[in-house]
């Protein structure tokens, strides 16, 4: 799961990186203001058609929206015991749908293109001096590209610890994983070094 982004010739996958991101950012703010269940789930139906569109396979879905998938759960468990079960509802469907929304980006629209965006936005700030639009736009594609990569690194370090029989401990898993991403991002750094 090097990156998130898919090659692809879908319609999804020719529309501009700014439209789709201006829209999942329209959707979700619009989403937070939608509490019928029902115009909910015409929304997640519309947000899988559109994940459909870009040719995904249901089992890579699945392997990038698993962990959240627990943690929404669990969310909506909350909800239930604190609120509602008509409420969690809510809260799962509207999540399921940004989550969705926000695949749909990501598998069709690649990280140099986002990296435009982010260039195209931060212009009126370089203008003003306040900040340098290639540096942040370096460090918005870095982190993009690396986000799939730890979360590789996780499942590699568990799968590891199993095999020596050893049981999933926060600890024991963190130390690992802190070294293996300090170790990721001086080899980044020095090869960024080595390109000027």
């Amino acid at each position: 799961m090097s990156s998130l982004y898919l090659p692809g010739s879908s319609w999804l996958h020719r529309v501009s990186g700014g439209l789709k991101l201006g829209l999942l950012a329209f959707v979700g703010a619009a989403l937070m203001w939608v509490h019928d269940w029902r115009l909910l789930m015409l929304a997640l139906v519309g947000a899988s058609l559109l994940l459909w569109q870009t040719g995904v396979s249901f089992a890579m879905v699945w392997s990038r929206l698993q962990s959240l998938f627990w943690l929404l759960l669990a969310l909506m468990l909350y909800t239930v015991v604190v609120q509602s079960a008509e409420q969690a509802a809510v809260v799962g469907l509207r999540v399921t749908t940004l989550m969705l929304g926000a695949l749909v980006v990501s598998v069709s629209t690649s990280i140099s293109q986002l990296m435009s965006v982010v260039l195209w936005l931060l212009q009126p700030l370089e203008r003003l001096g306040w900040v340098n639009t290639e540096s942040v736009a370096l460090a918005f594609g870095l982190t993009l590209r690396l986000i799939p990569e730890l979360s590789t690194q996780w499942y590699d370090i568990r799968e590891a610890q199993a095999a020596r029989g050893l049981s999933a401990n926060p600890l024991t898993m963190a130390i690992p994983m802190l070294l293996r991403t300090i170790r990721r991002a001086h080899e980044i750094a020095e090869a960024i070094d080595a390109r000027g």
